[in-house]
């Protein structure tokens, strides 16, 4: 459990990168070198690159609304495959995406797909037709995934 102080700028620090509303509260657990955020005890979280961001489950929760990346249908099946995210597939994202930033990817409907890190701006996401966009970190049915909704490995 952490204290209220440290959970109060983990929870504002999500807020304000995502633009999302987060109740209730926060631990952190270490698992093979990777730092996971559960909060009111479901894991929807972690930590990337010393910062907290919400993992797919967690969004789909929370409704973030920025630092999104939105790819076409026939994107979708090589993103859940773990493919990294090419600007051909890219639809729509944040134009406040700076390079190295972790976003998240979703489908044309809403649904959060992945979460990874951005190798272009968002506006350059936007306009690019070809290149790698983001790079795969956590995606629907990888080991986080099942880790969280409790599938089997």
């Amino acid at each position: 459990m952490l204290n209220k102080k440290e959970a109060k700028k983990i929870i504002n620090e999500i807020e304000k990168t995502l633009e999302c509303k987060i109740d209730g509260s926060i631990e952190i657990a270490e698992y093979k070198n990777m730092k996971f955020l559960f909060i009111d005890r479901k894991l929807y979280g972690m930590i990337v690159n010393g910062h907290p961001f919400l993992n797919v489950l967690g969004l789909k929760k929370y409704k973030a609304r920025k630092k999104f990346v939105v790819v076409d249908d026939g994107a979708i099946k090589y993103i859940l495959n773990g493919a990294n995210i090419m600007a051909a597939g890219v639809t729509d994202a944040d134009e406040d995406i700076k390079i190295n930033e972790i976003v998240w990817v979703k489908d044309c409907r809403g649904l959060p797909l992945a979460i990874g890190k951005a190798l272009m701006d968002g506006k350059e996401m936007k306009e690019a037709k070809k290149g790698k966009a983001v790079e795969n970190m956590h995606h629907i049915g990888d080991k986080i995934w099942k880790m969280a909704t409790g599938e089997k490995t």
